[in-house]
């Protein structure tokens, strides 16, 4: 009789295993086929605007040499003098100049072989302009060969030596060209609907890109220009 029993629950058990993997088998197929028939579209829209900086950087980069360290330094005093006197002539504010510490250089304790340095020491020196005045600014960069005839080598041909413009206004800008390339990528989606005899329906999923800001050309570092691309999933129905 237990005998029995014991092979009843087997029975019993077996078949209830078997139930609940059908209903599991039955279930994780709805699931997959609900994934192929869900359809949608996903669409790009750009937003590209073009805005002038509304900061700019200028080093004023020049070099002095000398075989006496002291001397080195009066030159290069007396030339920082001329350079401010120069900017604030032109109406750039004092509080918009810097000067930076000078790099000296000993030619000396760097020489190779068996040529000698005309001067044992060269110093460069930064005078930096941080102005929001750009237009200003730009017409004392045409100013300054002037300033190279009282004899002050200005160099600048390095990276640090670049004038630098920069755009700080993002914030300001950023939703009305997210709401723009929104609006296209639905635009571009509701042609490829329309196309498809399908119907645009609510948005699936969205991702903002990155903003970039860069110069519109090398011929033109002020004027800068902001892109975003939007990327926006849909659901398409009959």
């Amino acid at each position: 009789m237990q005998e029995q029993s014991k092979s009843s629950a087997f029975i019993l058990g077996a078949f209830i295993f078997l139930g609940l993997a059908t209903v599991g088998y039955q279930l994780g197929n709805a699931a997959i086929q609900y994934k192929e028939y869900e359809r949608t579209v996903t669409a790009k829209g750009l937003s590209e605007r073009e805005y002038p900086a509304d900061i700019v950087i200028w080093p004023i980069q020049f070099t002095e040499s000398s075989n006496d360290l002291a001397q080195l330094y009066s030159s290069i005093e007396a030339s920082n003098s001329k350079i401010k006197g120069f900017l604030e002539k032109n109406k750039i504010n004092p509080d918009e100049i810097s000067i930076s510490a000078p790099n000296i250089t000993d030619k000396s304790a760097r020489q190779y072989g068996n040529a000698k340095a005309e001067y044992r020491y060269t110093a460069q020196q930064t005078v930096t302009v941080y102005s929001k005045n750009i237009p200003r600014v730009q017409n004392v960069m045409k100013l300054l060969p002037e300033l190279g005839k009282t004899s002050i080598a200005f160099t600048g041909s390095n990276y640090q030596g670049q004038t630098e413009y920069i755009f700080t206004r993002l914030n300001e800008v950023k939703p009305e060209m997210i709401e723009e390339a929104t609006r296209k990528a639905r635009e571009v989606a509701e042609k490829f609907a329309a196309d498809s005899n399908s119907q645009l329906g609510k948005i699936r999923q969205a991702k903002q890109g990155q903003f970039s800001i860069n110069a519109r050309d090398k011929n033109s570092p002020s004027i800068k220009k902001v892109r975003v691309v939007s990327t926006v999933e849909y659901y398409l129905s009959d």
